[in-house]
């Protein structure tokens, strides 16, 4: 009996300790804290056509980047909203910009089944690394950060991102 009792106490602790860290990761504060303001890092990538696309392209719009890949529901569910607001909000200087964190081939049959309206870009094991650099301290697929005008990255979002948490975000930063 006493054995049994031991495992309950550790699973309970166990239990309590994974949902603060969850909280933690998922609160607003952590995710807009002060260090979440840093300047988005150099990266480059080839597009689905095979363009190579460089981030900086992007500066002086209001840039969401969404690192995702095709094996994963979540990621799937956000893009038909992604494409709705990137069609409603892309003439106010939003721009979504999704990386892949796969290889082209996956990626290209994906996109014969659904009409993406943003730049998709390819960038495998090199966009982890990046996902990484920009905040990802939990591997979160989708993972997706907001990036103001000036470059700078204000939200992480690790798991999925609600449109009523992407406006409340981007409406103070629209025109």
């Amino acid at each position: 009996m006493r054995p049994a009792f031991i495992i309950i106490i550790a699973a309970v602790l166990a239990l309590g300790g994974g949902i603060a860290v969850r909280h933690f990761l998922s609160s607003p504060a952590a995710q807009d804290s002060p260090s979440a303001s840093a300047p988005l890092p150099d990266f480059s990538f080839p597009d689905a056509s095979g363009k190579v696309r460089r981030g900086g392209e992007w500066r002086g719009k209001i840039l969401i980047l969404n690192f995702w890949a095709t094996w994963c529901p979540p990621c799937r569910e956000e893009i038909p909203e992604f494409i709705t607001l990137q069609k409603q909000y892309g003439d106010k200087s939003l721009q979504f910009v999704g990386i892949a964190i796969e290889e082209r081939e996956p990626v290209d049959e994906y996109l014969q089944s659904i009409a993406i309206n943003y730049p998709i870009l390819i960038g495998g094991d090199d966009a982890i690394a990046l996902s990484q650099q920009m905040g990802n301290v939990i591997n979160a697929v989708p993972f997706t950060v907001v990036v103001d005008r000036e470059g700078r990255i204000i939200h992480r979002q690790p798991g999925e991102f609600s449109r009523d948490r992407i406006l409340e975000i981007i409406t103070p930063l629209l025109d």
